[in-house]
């Protein structure tokens, strides 16, 4: 009896003993922290499992956050927590760095967590991500603004491209086209790269030169039907020693006439016709020569003739005689 008497009282003494200690626990601690939407607890205060009177905590702020102001630091009195005085702001990435070429939409915001659309320049695109974002370390996202580039320069019938760069065109580069001979180019002369990496236009045709496009494209020589008139006074005086015919102002003026002409119609023709119109003129002149000679031979000798008949000498004595019978 005595035995269970005293089994039964150390266990009522445990009992009371564990409901004492637990009671007193419960009333001096404080329970765990939390943090808030930019706090949490540091390390050291998610690693403890009790938080007795008077026992203190850090607060930081969470990634992406700043500390503005303020310790962090709380304390546990009286089974509370006191109200933490740390000021966390969220993070400012600022425009980000410019690039050439390259443009932001920054409408919505740079903050932390904010993400930005990048534009590239007419005539470029963008090369890697199209989007930021701010991180706690900055802006996160890389891209470049490349220029647009066209695809080869397409061939052409019976002609060629004058591209001669080993790279193909570019934005605004220009691609000129020229025709083989006997080819004629129709349409554009060249085609240019445009913001879309395509060319403004198809390239021109080559098309063949026809006959009677060659032959109304060629100046016409002028006809060989045109006459060079020489006019030439021939009145000799007989008193004119030495048999020379004189020009007249006109005869002067027809032979400078005649010779202009004469410059103009062969700078008029080819070469291939110049030599038998020229000689044709030559023989002109020399027909005209000859008929100037011939008339003044003849004058000659009708003056010639007009003398023996009217000499103008003394009849002699003998003939004296026969007029007095």
């Amino acid at each position: 009896m005595e035995f269970l008497l005293d089994t039964r009282g150390r266990q009522k003494l445990k009992s009371l003993l564990i409901i004492y200690l637990f009671v007193v626990n419960t009333a001096g601690d404080c329970p765990k922290p939390e943090g808030s939407s930019n706090m949490i607890l540091s390390d050291e205060a998610l690693l403890r499992n009790d938080f007795p009177e008077d026992s203190e905590v850090t607060l930081l702020c969470i990634t992406g956050y700043f500390s503005e102001s303020g310790s962090g630091i709380i304390k546990c009195i009286n089974q509370k927590w006191t109200e933490p005085d740390l000021i966390c702001k969220k993070k400012d990435c600022g425009p980000p760095t410019p690039k050439p070429h390259m443009q932001f939409n920054i409408s919505h915001g740079t903050l932390f967590g904010a993400i930005l659309q990048v534009y590239c320049d007419k005539g470029y695109k963008i090369s890697g991500m199209s989007y930021l974002q701010c991180f706690d370390m900055g802006w996160f996202g890389k891209g470049t603004c490349n220029i647009v580039k066209c695809g080869k320069p397409p061939e052409v019938a019976n002609g060629r491209s004058l591209w001669v760069l080993p790279d193909n065109p570019k934005y605004e580069d220009s691609v000129r086209y020229s025709c083989d001979d006997g080819y004629t180019l129709i349409g554009n002369h060249s085609i240019t790269c445009n913001e879309k990496g395509q060319y403004n236009s198809q390239p021109p045709e080559c098309k063949e030169t026809s006959t009677s496009a060659v032959v109304s494209a060629t100046p016409t020589a002028p006809h060989r039907d045109n006459t060079i008139t020489v006019t030439a006074s021939l009145t000799v005086s007989p008193s004119e020693q030495g048999g020379k015919i004189p020009l007249t102002h006109q005869d002067k003026a027809a032979t400078t006439t005649s010779a202009s002409f004469e410059d103009k119609q062969e700078e008029a023709i080819d070469t291939k016709n110049d030599f038998g119109y020229t000689t044709v003129v030559i023989c002109v002149i020399a027909v005209t020569l000859v008929a100037c000679i011939c008339v003044f031979f003849l004058n000659k000798f009708l003056l010639r003739r007009k003398g023996s008949y009217d000499t103008g000498e003394d009849l002699k004595p003998e003939l004296l005689q026969f007029q007095n019978l």
